[in-house]
């Protein structure tokens, strides 16, 4: 019996150490840590044109980007948590989703945008710029900068609370 309570113990721990962080220390493991400057990147708009990432970043307003794709079931998942977002705070956070270049196009994107255009700018990442800038190695990685353009929060999958991670953003 006792061999079965230290078994018990172990997986218990082994639950806790597997399960997602608290929302304060997420970081590490996906994207970029705290505190590290949002890099920037070349990507591209719906209409082709080469735009810069930090262009979407506006002075003294918390950022949130989305690592996103027509095919991915969290992106999809998190699409609520978003569309919460933009209304109400769109005015006070910048909301930037940045379509991934694998197994899409802009094609596809734009006729995703046609049945369910969230009203924040979707930039397409044809070469990988900002995945590699990002350190984004999947899709429905979440990355929040501050009001200084610093790493505040990160996260991936669809246990993640956005909003509360950007009311959280909204009130330093």
């Amino acid at each position: 019996m006792k061999k079965l309570t230290t078994l018990g113990f172990g997986a218990a721990i082994l639950a806790l150490a597997l399960s997602p962080p608290a929302l304060s220390a997420q970081s590490g493991g996906v994207s970029l840590a705290l505190g590290t400057p949002g890099p920037g990147a070349e990507l591209q708009d719906l209409e082709g044109n080469t735009v810069q990432l930090l262009d979407y970043v506006e002075a003294g307003k918390p950022t949130v980007i989305e690592f996103w794709a027509t095919w991915c079931e969290q992106c999809e998942a998190l699409q609520p948590q978003f569309d919460q977002l933009q209304a109400r705070y769109g005015s006070e956070v910048n909301v930037v989703a940045v379509a991934v270049g694998v197994s899409q196009s802009v094609r596809r994107v734009r006729r995703h945008l046609e049945d369910h255009d969230p009203g924040y700018p979707f930039l397409y990442d044809a070469r990988g710029a900002a995945v590699r800038a990002y350190n984004a190695s999947t899709t429905s990685i979440v990355v929040m900068l501050d009001a200084d353009g610093k790493v505040a929060y990160t996260g991936v999958g669809t246990d993640q609370d956005l909003l509360r991670a950007a009311e959280s953003l909204l009130q330093r």
